[in-house]
């Protein structure tokens, strides 16, 4: 696979049987740099949003004030990124970045809750600054410890074997607010009630699917979870690819399998 980037736009080469047609993206709120120089690219395929949203360099999110953590969080990841060699070092902190300030160490101190990782460490090895980012507190949600260590670290690992498989995957993570399990800290941090994970396959045959796990303390494997992306969609009201022509969106979106 190629990819030329021009302007932050896709172009696709070696499509087999069916090119991906690259439309203008319609208008977006306000995309705010976390850093005066961002290298984090791919912003073409960003999903649709409704409040502020914020590029780091390795990964871009839409944080919601009223939830304190992301409705999404986005980024490219790759067979280099799960092979790298960075360090994690747990350090932990505040979003600079997020205007109305993100969610703080304290409001997670003994809540019993996880401080949950939507774009995982171990997605980000490639250098010091991408596993460094990660750690921003608006990369955070507050998940059970049985749900962080359990299912949904086994399909955060899947997901890293399928872009050792494929070389490139855009994915997407990020809670549902709905039926909602508690708030926790000063902020006001709402713990969700399930949690989504997207997948976009960008080789040929290009193929997406998506997960849908309950916030639970054992969730059932998390394989039997998966669904379509078109389900995601509905459940979120967030257009995860809108700058797909339609008939290639409908046809990727809808997948329910990933072979």
């Amino acid at each position: 696979m190629l990819l030329i980037v021009v302007g932050f736009v896709f172009y696709i080469s070696n499509q087999k049987d069916k090119a991906v047609t690259i439309t203008p993206l319609t208008a977006q709120p306000s995309v705010v740099a976390a850093s005066e120089t961002v290298s984090y690219q791919f912003s073409s395929f960003l999903p649709t949003a409704n409040q502020t949203v914020y590029h780091h360099q390795y990964y871009a999110l839409e944080y919601n004030e009223e939830h304190e953590q992301p409705n999404w969080v986005y980024y490219l990841l790759t067979s280099a990124a799960v092979k790298g060699t960075a360090k994690r070092k747990d350090d932990f902190r505040q979003d600079p970045s997020i205007h109305s300030k993100s969610a703080t160490l304290n409001d997670y101190k003994k809540s019993g809750y996880d401080r949950g990782h939507l774009c995982p460490a171990a997605d980000m090895k490639q250098n010091k600054t991408a596993m460094s980012e990660t750690f921003f507190m608006s990369n955070m949600s507050p998940q059970l410890p049985s749900f962080n260590r359990g299912e949904w670290k086994r399909l955060e690992a899947q997901v890293r074997e399928w872009a050792v498989q494929e070389d490139s995957l855009l994915v997407v993570t990020g809670p549902i607010f709905k039926n909602n399990i508690d708030v926790i800290g000063d902020e006001k941090v709402t713990v969700p009630g399930s949690y989504y994970k997207v997948i976009y396959d960008l080789t040929p045959p290009q193929k997406m699917i998506g997960f849908v796990l309950p916030h639970v303390k054992k969730p059932k494997p998390y394989n039997t979870y998966q669904t379509s992306v078109n389900d995601i969609e509905a459940l979120t009201g967030i257009d995860f690819f809108s700058i797909l022509n339609d008939s290639a969106e409908e046809e990727l979106e809808s997948l329910r399998n990933w072979e």
